[in-house]
């Protein structure tokens, strides 16, 4: 009996085992097929998964149906009026890390991303986002201009009307990049600052920015409607990060530029000594933080209320203008249920929603007809879709 027992136990097993030295074996003849299969199963998905755009019944936000707006956000492409003879600058950051053009066609296949009917390398991917973002500061507010801060090494040629590169010396690093976008806008200003002394009517307002973002409405409105702050801040209802730093709006005056100099020399100097440990792209927003928090009669309260508020920061008037309008996210997974403000004017496709930021693009750009409220109706539906990029 004790025999009869001991070979049913083994007969058991004997399937598991069977099991086992297969799988062991595929992985030692064969890891690369393991590896490629694990890989698909991580895959992200490589198109919009549309569905119910969010805020449906929320007053004073974007209503849809299907890709078609059934209310307007407030300022339409058609009605961006000129900054009355005032100058609009948008500038950003932005280098080239794999910039070697010709790629080997077989690694150069492994590597492709498709989106609509274009493919492309990390490195093209990155340009298509970057004339994106161009593409649509241009629809938006045609009179403006594009400033382009890169790495001098870095092999970037941009053709295009009222866009410049400027080539500013530092460690371009990735794990650098956030500090030296600061040291980046720091020398751009101390450069202007010399400018206006040589030509002191010549007014120009600087919004510094991401090259993720798509601007879809006016923005100088708040040079107009906010006449006294030096530098804007947009701010969310975060407790550990409520500054977000890819917006940074500077007022083109000399008092303007000087102490919104100052400032972000002494976020510098925070991140500096205080963040140089945190994450790559975290630095910069932990030490904006910390240094209007550290002003002594900030209330950190106002954070939690989506309203626009003005503060006195060491010698700069600081103006804080929510995320909700001035630097809005789309939502990854399951956020955002309140939808679209309808007078949103920066969409940030910040992560790996930059997949979003081209197909909200083309979409756009594929007929007469559609009209930005129509292409936000598109971002709204894509609010759970995982990108691949």
């Amino acid at each position: 009996m004790r025999i009869c027992s001991g070979w049913r136990r083994f007969l058991i097993f004997l399937p598991i085992l069977f099991i086992l030295s297969h799988l062991l074996y595929v992985f030692e003849l064969h890891p690369e097929a393991v590896e490629n299969r694990s890989r698909k199963e991580n895959k992200k998905s490589d198109h919009l998964v549309l569905g119910p755009a969010a805020g449906q019944g929320f007053p004073n936000r974007l209503q849809c149906q299907g890709y078609q707006a059934l209310n307007k956000t407030h300022v339409q492409t058609s009605s961006f009026p000129s900054n009355l003879g005032v100058g609009v600058s948008f500038v950003t950051v932005f280098t080239i890390y794999n910039s070697s053009v010709g790629v080997h066609a077989e690694s150069r296949s492994s590597n492709l991303v498709t989106v609509g009917s274009a493919s492309y390398t990390k490195t093209e991917r990155s340009l298509a986002i970057l004339n994106v973002y161009i593409n649509f500061i241009q629809v938006a507010m045609p009179r403006s201009n594009v400033v382009i801060l890169t790495d001098p090494a870095s092999d970037l040629s941009i053709h295009r009307n009222n866009v410049s590169v400027y080539p500013v010396k530092g460690e371009y690093s990735r794990d650098n990049l956030m500090l030296q976008r600061i040291r980046s806008y720091i020398a751009f200003l101390d450069i202007k600052l010399k400018d206006l002394v040589k030509e002191p009517g010549r007014i120009t307002h600087y919004i510094f920015t991401d090259s993720d973002i798509a601007v879809v409405g006016d923005l100088g409105h708040m040079f107009r409607d906010y006449p006294n702050f030096h530098l804007a801040l947009t701010f969310r209802n975060n407790k550990g990060q409520p500054l977000n730093s890819g917006f940074i709006a500077v007022r083109g005056t000399r008092d303007g530029i000087f102490r919104s100099k100052i400032f972000l020399e002494k976020v510098l100097q925070v991140y500096s000594s205080k963040y140089m440990t945190a994450s790559r792209m975290l630095g910069d927003q932990l030490a904006l933080a910390w240094v209007v928090r550290s002003h002594p009669a900030f209330d950190s309260g106002r954070f939690s209320k989506s309203r626009a508020f003005q503060e006195d920061i060491d010698g700069a008037s600081v103006l804080f203008l929510p995320c909700a309008t001035h630097n809005w996210t789309p939502p990854e997974g399951a956020g955002q249920f309140h939808g679209m403000p309808l007078d949103v004017k920066v969409v940030h496709f910040k992560g790996s929603r930059k997949r979003l930021m081209l197909e909200s693009w083309n979409f756009f750009n594929s007929s007469s007809t559609v009209s930005v409220s129509d292409m936000l109706c598109l971002v709204l539906m894509s609010g759970r879709t995982k990108y691949d990029f």
